[in-house]
């Protein structure tokens, strides 16, 4: 881990020091004191922030008892050495019943998981981004059927790879533009950033060309003028394909509200909401909440691996501690539980938190809704069980109908996760939301062994 994940401790942040009372909630840190035995502390929770939006389970009709299993099943994780350490978040109805962490955020200096550990949400950027779309939709900014280059001209007129997988490059003209919706749903025909890092066919090979492997070193209007003279893998709309799509939102962001993307966020989505701890970096005096990224080892135990900088793919000593260059709409975030609560529970009560509307409901409802025809779904066409019944919509995953997978999960579910094993979902139907952050690559199961449970943790009305 670098010497700034290792940090003293700063300033001491006040702490209150709960009873634990009958209900069991809000329980701290379920604290791994080392790789062979396990010790349960005091639960201690510190001030977060979310106080105003906690209550009792019973008050939203959860179940302490099915709490408890989610707090079992993850501690478990913890305890196989499977995750250095993790934190979870169950509301429901606009509240907050559930905040608890466990292991460890950093396993060299022996230094537990807290509430407010700061995490790299990665790709859990992208629903934020379409949030900001939204608000400037609702201003008549943008419109999701426009084409794109109408305000991104350098996006204009692009050709189409006759061939995705052609070793020669032959260009076909598009069927139509790309449209903002089909950034927001991944049908535009840009590819993943993945594909053109390793990829050896034509179209990687101009990618490359173009330094967009190297997006670390150019800024949002750079990597849209770059993308402008290149051709697209697939004509617009006729494949789903998780791509940098939606990092050209973020641009489109800048272009529309005058604004530098981070500056948007801030004054439009983080500051209403209360979100203190989320940005594109780690500021100095609070680089010691950043909890370390762990993978597995060929035993079976868990080591310290390199945080590629959000949305890039590059790996540097100064990934999420020093403000980028590259401000990431697909994946550059950072952020804590209690700040993406924030965010979820403002989702899930349709646009408002706390009595303050940041969303129309209608914004919301478009949002979380399927936007992809039946012909795409699912979204992967191999037979993995993750995207089975699901569809798409602005930036989040939709399902469509349900699987044998975990046929707790109820159609119209929506949500999305992140590369080093963040999660989060929303059941409108149950007013249900649930987040797991762990810093684990490759992703770790801890999110399909929780949302069985935390559905399981609903009371009979």
């Amino acid at each position: 881990m670098g010497k700034h994940s290792q940090a003293r401790m700063g300033a001491a942040t006040s702490e209150v020091l709960l009873a634990l009372s009958s209900s069991g909630m809000f329980q701290g840190n379920r604290q791994m004191q080392s790789t062979s035995h396990q010790k349960k502390t005091k639960m201690i929770l510190k001030d977060d922030g979310t106080s105003e939006l906690r209550v009792a389970p019973h008050e939203v009709g959860l179940s302490v008892k099915g709490l408890a299993r989610i707090s079992t099943a993850a501690q478990a994780f913890i305890d196989d050495r499977q995750l250095a350490g993790a934190v979870t978040v169950v509301a429901r109805r606009g509240k907050v019943t559930h905040l608890e962490a466990y292991g460890m955020m950093d396993l060299a200096a022996n230094k537990p998981m807290q509430t407010d550990t700061i995490f790299r949400i990665y790709s859990m950027t992208k629903p934020i981004a379409a949030a900001a779309v939204m608000m400037l939709c609702e201003e008549g900014k943008l419109q999701l059927n426009a084409p794109v280059s109408t305000y991104l001209p350098e996006l204009g007129g692009l050709k189409v790879a006759a061939a995705a997988d052609a070793e020669t490059l032959t260009l076909v003209e598009a069927n139509r533009d790309m449209t903002v919706r089909d950034l927001m749903r991944h049908t535009s025909g840009l590819p993943g950033a993945a594909r053109y890092m390793a990829g050896q066919t034509a179209v990687d090979k101009r990618y490359r060309e173009e330094g967009l492997h190297l997006l670390h070193e150019c800024n949002l209007q750079e990597m849209v003028e770059r993308l402008g003279r290149i051709p697209l893998l697939y004509q617009p709309g006729a494949k789903w394909h998780y791509s940098i799509a939606a990092d050209v939102l973020g641009r489109l962001i800048e272009v529309v509200s005058g604004q530098p993307f981070d500056v948007f966020l801030s004054e439009r989505i983080f500051q209403p909401l209360g979100m203190v701890d989320t940005g594109f970096y780690v500021p100095a005096d609070k680089i010691d909440r950043l909890a370390g990224m762990y993978g597995p080892t060929s035993e079976g135990g868990l080591q310290v691996i390199d945080a590629p900088e959000g949305g890039t793919g590059h790996v540097s000593e100064n990934s999420f501690i020093e403000k980028p260059k590259f401000l990431s709409a697909g994946g550059g975030l950072v952020s804590t539980a209690a700040d993406f609560s924030r965010f979820c529970l403002m989702l899930s009560c349709k646009g408002v938190l706390a009595g303050k509307r940041l969303m129309k409901t209608a914004s919301v409802e478009l949002m979380t809704h399927n936007h992809l025809p039946v012909h795409l779904i699912p979204l992967d066409k191999k037979p993995d069980k993750r995207y089975a019944g699901l569809g798409f919509g602005l930036s989040v995953s939709v399902r469509v109908q349900q699987t044998d997978w975990i046929p707790t999960s109820q159609v119209g579910e929506y949500g999305w996760i992140g590369g080093a094993s963040t999660e989060f979902w929303i059941s409108p139907r149950d007013e249900l939301v649930a987040i797991t952050l762990a810093q684990h690559i490759p992703f770790s199961e801890l999110s399909e062994r929780i949302k069985p449970l935390a559905y399981a943790a609903i009371l009979k009305e």
